[in-house]
């Protein structure tokens, strides 16, 4: 093996290493407010890989997340709850056979619940991925808004309106981080082979992928289907960190937080997005302050609801203006990259 193959393997599970040492000391260190942002950044981090599979190296301007991630989230959500629980929370009616009995143990329930979100993403897939441009993002957003209403108006399967409550809460730091690092893999491994650079080969210009021999459409399909899947375990893993969960969440507002953050990190940079992942997830957190009310000289300003996401979608604005191609662009970062930054350095 080459060594420089020997030395990044070393310094990947260096790295893997130091963020298990990083989640045992946070356990012991860390308040339950912030331990719960440090799993909003796992799970974020995994839902915009996703979407970054999709529409940065794919090219398919996909507004359809948020139906994928209600999907999983009510699979995991239904196989996961106890029968006994699930008979006395449905209230406007009795949920469904075979929903009223389904039990399985939550990573079983996750990849369940991926799966689902695989399958549908396929079934849509099929007919909307010949469109292209906006029609493509037009076509999944009313897919999104059509899980949603569904989600509203199946009392048997959703409890309706009123949502699923009480979900066991077995996505923690180590569940939720583990998916994120198998969600990272999975996409560097893919990006990295002959089917990514397929991909990006589509996204650069379909025609002449088209007169290479590439199965354009297949590949596409392929892309949707593997972004979807992991999208339905990111939904997953939501429900079970707050357990609860009701149609309202799975708005447009879901998938917009998603697409700032691929965006904001740079479409097409694996890197970018789980840097955007953390700062973003951060900051939304902290930009809570601005709609409470604020003293300032005193004076008080009262606080205005949803201005957090004023404040973001202008901060979108910005980036899309002044530096459209994000934090990374499409570079990634390497550990060959790194100590060829420290050997010209040296050499200087």
């Amino acid at each position: 093996m080459d060594p420089k193959y020997k030395r990044n393997y070393a310094f990947n599970g260096i790295a893997v290493l130091l963020l298990v040492g990083a989640l045992f000391w946070s356990r012991g260190n860390l308040d339950g407010y912030k331990i719960q942002i440090m799993n909003l950044i796992a799970v974020n981090i995994i839902l915009a890989l996703s979407l970054n599979l999709i529409y940065g190296f794919t090219g398919l301007f996909s507004l359809g997340h948020a139906g994928f991630m209600a999907i999983g989230a009510y699979t995991c959500s239904l196989l996961i709850l106890p029968a006994t629980y699930k008979q006395t929370m449905f209230l406007l009616q009795a949920p469904m056979w075979p929903f009223s009995v389904m039990h399985a143990p939550f990573f079983v329930a996750v990849i369940i619940a991926g799966l689902a979100a695989a399958f549908f993403g396929f079934l849509i897939g099929l007919p909307v991925l010949r469109l292209g441009g906006d029609y493509l993002g037009i076509a999944t957003l009313g897919f999104a808004e059509i899980i949603r209403v569904l989600a509203n108006n199946m009392p048997r399967v959703t409890n309706g309106a009123l949502g699923l409550k009480g979900i066991p809460s077995y996505s923690n730091l180590w569940w939720n981080y583990g998916w994120c690092l198998l969600t990272l893999y999975v996409m560097v491994r893919l990006v990295r082979s002959n089917f990514g650079n397929a991909l990006k080969a589509i996204r650069d210009d379909e025609v002449a992928a088209r007169a290479m021999g590439i199965n354009t459409f297949r590949y596409r399909l392929t892309s949707f289907t593997i972004g979807a899947f992991f999208a339905g375990v990111g939904g997953a893993l939501l429900a079970s960190l707050l357990t609860t969960i009701d149609p309202r969440m799975f708005i447009f507002t879901l998938t917009f937080n998603v697409l700032m953050i691929v965006v904001t990190g740079g479409l097409g940079s694996i890197t970018g997005t789980i840097l955007a992942g953390i700062v973003i997830t951060v900051l939304l957190e902290w930009l809570r302050f601005v709609e409470n009310p604020i003293t300032f000289a005193g004076m008080t300003v009262p606080g205005v609801p949803g201005m957090r996401m004023v404040v973001f979608s202008l901060a979108l604005l910005f980036i899309i203006l002044f530096r459209h191609q994000g934090i990374m662009g499409r570079r990634e970062f390497s550990w060959d990259w790194l100590f060829g930054l420290f050997r010209k350095r040296r050499e200087a």
